[in-house]
């Protein structure tokens, strides 16, 4: 099982699934009770200016993710052998598992999420896909693009390995155009500013752990019924202190989505299925592992059926 992070949003979004499907129906209504949110709402109806806000943001993706999964759980008996997801995503994954109760991973967050968007607040920066390099070349291109003498502005990191020749590069505004510009330089084939309003994974949100971090501290968290692959480590998740270092880690780590999809293949999966929204995890996993079935939920029970 594949969890989304930011930027796979869409207007729309698990709107059909919560007319059919008495759970994911449950799932939305249950976060929107929990964080007192039309978070629901969000997801239908938008705007899309309000879902680029990393506080709504967060919240709509992961509810979107877990309510088509639980969609999905209601009529299938498969066995679940692993599962991964990207940075938000992991919290989908972990309630999936059984590690986090819905209520209590909705309220983590939507905590996360304001926390990145006050650290952003105050500390401008921005992210960046870049298409057609790998990922040392990248990593260089961050490290000749900072100044860190100057101050957390001028720094810019390699935030997200995404799939060959599929980086995200996070930093403040200056330190990112040096790196885009240096980028072109070098023969990348794009670089697409993403849709999310901060520098996330990368020094810049530093503020947001502290109280993350406490937060989580008193959270409730059981053993997974299933391995779910960190993020930031590649490692195994199951017990609840790992788990929670891994919560905490992750904010301001790479996410190490290659090896995570690596990983997952050593399980030996059938089939690897995106939770949604979109296709962009199982996107990713596919040009990982050409080859590979892949499944997207919201192809299956989020779309008008053709007429």
């Amino acid at each position: 099982m594949l969890f989304p992070g930011q930027a796979s949003q869409q207007v729309g979004m698990g709107r059909l699934a919560y007319v059919r499907f008495a759970a994911a129906r449950a799932v939305f209504d249950r976060v929107d009770a929990a964080l007192g949110m039309a978070i629901s709402a969000a997801c239908f109806e938008g705007p899309a200016e309000l879902l680029q806000e990393t506080r709504w943001q967060q919240p709509a993706v992961f509810a979107c993710s877990v309510a088509l999964y639980e969609a999905w759980r209601e009529g299938v008996d498969d066995t679940i052998v692993c599962a991964a997801g990207h940075s938000l995503g992991e919290f989908g994954a972990l309630v999936a598992a059984g590690a986090l109760e819905l209520e209590e991973a909705a309220r983590l967050v939507a905590l996360r999420g304001s926390l990145m968007q006050e650290a952003s607040d105050s500390l401008p920066g921005r992210m960046s896909a870049i298409i057609g390099l790998d990922r040392e070349t990248v990593a260089t291109i961050c490290h000749e693009a900072s100044r860190p003498d100057e101050g957390l502005a001028e720094i810019v990191v390699l935030a997200n390995d995404n799939a060959p020749e599929q980086q995200v590069i996070s930093g403040g505004l200056p330190a990112l155009e040096r790196a885009t510009v240096a980028a072109r330089a070098r023969g990348a084939r794009r670089v697409i500013p993403l849709k999310v309003a901060g520098a996330f994974h990368s020094p810049l949100i530093e503020s947001a752990v502290e109280r993350l971090a406490e937060a989580l501290d008193r959270a409730p968290l059981a053993r997974c019924a299933f391995p779910v692959i960190a993020n930031s480590t590649c490692e195994l998740l199951s017990e609840p202190a790992a788990v929670r270092a891994e919560l905490i880690r992750q904010v301001t780590s790479p996410v190490r989505w290659v090896e995570s999809v690596q990983v997952a293949a050593t399980f030996t999966p059938e089939i690897w299925i995106d939770t949604g929204p979109g296709n962009v995890a199982a996107g990713l996993a596919g040009r990982t592992l050409p080859g590979i079935e892949t499944q997207t939920l919201s192809a299956l029970i989020d779309t008008e059926a053709p007429s």
